[in-house]
């Protein structure tokens, strides 16, 4: 951390910037442990993040300070196939936004010098002189297209990461690790590699599961709008009781559905925590985040990977290999017939702790109070 001691001198607690990608609300919603733990050490908190990121952060804490940057949307298709040729024409935009980023972090901290950043897969936030993390799951990118694509991304993807001063993986190692290969390649960066275990904001369950049957839809449009039509048709004919978690931030009107099921754009934190422990099984995307969520409560699940996002797919295929989730495809997704798999489905369970990242924190921090003495 040589170089950090010009700044900040005047405050008595480190200040940190934290800064979640704003593809979705998955990264955001697995910062909020870190947040906590970072203010549970007497740092100071500032985020960089979209609107949608700050409304949901608002929630949960009260005193943080926001700033809103650039970000990146991609736009996906309405197939694999379309999925995958949208992304790949818009990787120059990504590439853009990634300089832009970095041209936005070097204005701030002109006015604002921080102690360090973390930087939740947003590349371009690293600056020298300062201890800048990196956080991503994926230290080896699934493009879909095959091995070479996949070599060629992950070349670039070490490319972006070694320029910071470590990178931090939610996950375990092998052979324990929810990921698989993304979080635990053969071939890794030049640069220091800790895995802080798995990262979650909701508390473990206290209570035993109901009948209840649980839907949390989310991801990118038009996906997640094609899910939710699929699923709310099939959920005309389910005979037992349902509550479908949209997904949505904002207060659009709620689609029709029979009197045993009820649904909610969005519910807070807490809430959702009590309904994924009352539920008998849970139905979800394949995002990262939602895996840690559901392996932390220990939770029965049915997983749909976005249709095109090669991540989703390959760990809807590792997961169901280990026995974790129940995962289907979504042109194959039936309701009944998916419940029925399920209920035969030997599921088992993640038993270690995901408390590990305070640990990490705790040492991170230390360094930096430290280092400022």
């Amino acid at each position: 951390m040589a170089g950090l001691a010009k700044f900040n001198k005047v405050r008595e607690k480190p200040l940190v910037l934290i800064s979640p990608l704003n593809w979705g609300l998955g990264h955001t919603t697995r910062c909020i442990p870190l947040i906590h733990e970072l203010l549970d050490q007497q740092c100071e908190v500032i985020v960089l993040c979209s609107s949608s990121q700050r409304r949901l952060l608002e929630i949960e804490f009260q005193s943080l300070t926001f700033f809103e940057g650039p970000g990146t949307s991609l736009v996906y298709g309405r197939n694999k196939v379309l999925t995958i040729i949208r992304l790949l024409f818009q990787v120059p935009k990504i590439l853009t936004r990634v300089k832009q980023e970095n041209r936005w972090l070097q204005q701030f901290l002109g006015s604002r010098p921080v102690d360090a950043i973390i930087s939740d897969n947003r590349f371009g936030l690293h600056a020298p002189g300062i201890p800048c993390i990196f956080i991503t799951h994926q230290l080896r990118i699934k493009t879909g297209l095959g091995p070479a694509f996949d070599a060629m991304a992950q070349r670039m993807n070490y490319r972006f990461i070694e320029k910071f001063t470590a990178c931090w993986v939610p996950d375990f190692k092998e052979p324990n690790a929810m990921a698989g290969e993304l979080s635990n390649p053969a071939l890794q960066p030049n640069i220091k590699i800790t895995h802080i275990g798995g990262l979650s904001r909701f508390e473990r369950c206290t209570t035993n599961p109901t009948d209840l049957l649980l839907v949390i839809l989310s991801g990118p449009e038009p996906q997640r709008s094609i899910l939710e039509k699929k699923i709310m048709k099939d959920l005309a004919n389910y005979k037992g009781s349902a509550i479908v978690v949209r997904g949505l931030m904002g207060n659009e009107a709620l689609p029709a559905a029979p009197p045993s099921v009820q649904i909610f754009n969005h519910v807070p934190a807490a809430r959702l925590n009590e309904l994924i422990c009352a539920a008998a099984i849970v139905i979800s995307r394949c995002g990262y985040t939602t895996v840690m969520d559901l392996l932390k409560l220990q939770k029965k699940c049915i997983m749909i990977p976005t249709p095109g996002q090669a991540e989703q797919e390959y760990l809807a295929k590792h997961l169901h290999k280990k026995q974790l989730a129940y995962t289907v495809t979504q042109n194959q997704f039936s309701l009944t017939e998916a419940l029925r798999e399920a209920e035969k489905f030997s599921f088992k369970k993640i038993d270690h702790s995901m408390e590990e990242y305070k640990l990490h924190v705790a040492g991170f921090v230390k360094a930096l109070k430290e280092n400022r003495e």
